[in-house]
């Protein structure tokens, strides 16, 4: 049975659509990490995983059906966690039913559907959607975003990226690099800057020998600025070392860095004087955690504070521009409606 929080009111009850890594590390977070709120539902079409995920939960219902877990009155919030190409229909849903949405990135798989999002939102009348771009809410990349914006550094001239995974499956080919991977670094470079992205080039230096046939890894990215500042992005997805990602801003009075560790060795086995963790969940489990709790929060107060549909759709646009890019190995503009 629901209890009422401290401030009077009942829980925030979630329901989580997607079991898979992603699906299945949200719901215990809203079940046992997360204030304010309890997990009420999955749905999955593999039923068994969901049936599964479920039972290690009280009163947890599951649902075949995503779209009847979003209508159902028992349901007042919703984690988006399922494949992309779904997304659309899942978060139409959530707003014709005016129901909160956390969307795990990608926003949709292409820009024409990630601006049918805006435009429904927008004639709903109110925010409803944040997309799960969670680095906005890592302790380290929040410190120097305030550190930029307090002035103290001067003005941003430079961002200096690096995203590398231990291993992905052969499966992980190169557009998902892009869409997948790099999609993290176009939303933090816009947050930075706070402007938008309007040419990308993606180069393709010797792939590792680890590469699957055909896969361009390592890639690297270059954005400019519409303020004129640049950004440049390694995408390494079988770097073997571990999970790394690192930010450098370049301002013009000194720079921020976050992602060192404890400091900068040869790093070989999982080791650079410190652990290098295997994959995103450890290295972001803060910013997951924060990034629930502050939707959970403001989804109770009424309103959408982080990432918006908006920043879903352009950093979809930055993508797919980037994908063709990795094509022609020529740069690519990027025009938003």
């Amino acid at each position: 049975m629901t209890e009422s929080t401290q401030d009077g009111r009942r829980p925030l009850r979630v329901g989580v659509i997607g079991v898979g890594m992603m699906g299945a590390d949200h719901a215990e977070r809203v079940a046992n990490r997360i204030a304010n709120a309890e997990l009420v539902a999955v749905a999955d079409p593999d039923q068994e995983r969901a049936t599964a995920l479920a039972a290690g939960f009280d009163g947890v219902r599951v649902f075949a059906d995503p779209l009847e877990l979003v209508a159902d009155p028992g349901v007042d919030a919703v984690v988006i966690a399922s494949p992309g190409f779904v997304h659309e229909e899942q978060v139409l849903a959530c707003l014709e039913h005016g129901k909160f949405a956390l969307c795990e990135k990608p926003l949709t798989m292409d820009a024409e559907s990630s601006l049918r999002l805006v435009e429904a939102e927008r004639r709903g009348g109110r925010p409803l959607v944040q997309v799960g771009f969670m680095r906005r809410f890592d302790p380290e990349y929040a410190a120097m975003k305030s550190m930029l914006d307090s002035g103290d550094l001067g003005r941003l001239l430079l961002v200096h990226n690096v995203h590398r995974n231990k291993t992905v499956p052969d499966s992980f080919r190169s557009e998902m690099i892009v869409r997948d991977s790099l999609v993290h670094e176009v939303d933090v470079c816009r947050w930075l800057f706070g402007e938008e992205i309007v040419e990308i080039t993606v180069h393709s230096p010797a792939p590792t020998s680890n590469a699957a046939e055909g896969v361009i890894d390592p890639q690297v990215a270059v954005f400019r600025m519409a303020g004129g500042g640049m950004a440049t992005t390694e995408v390494f997805v079988k770097s073997t070392i571990g999970y790394e990602v690192r930010c450098e801003a370049s301002a013009e009075l000194g720079n921020a860095t976050v992602g060192l560790g404890s400091g900068v060795f040869v790093r070989s086995a999982n080791r650079w004087g410190g652990e290098v963790p295997d994959d995103f969940r450890v290295r972001f489990a803060a910013a997951y955690d924060l990034e629930v709790q502050i939707w959970v929060d403001a989804s109770r107060r009424g309103e959408v504070v982080g990432p918006t549909t908006w920043d879903g759709y352009a950093s979809t646009v930055v993508c797919e521009a980037g994908m063709e890019s990795l094509k022609s190995g020529a740069p690519m503009k990027v025009e938003l409606s």
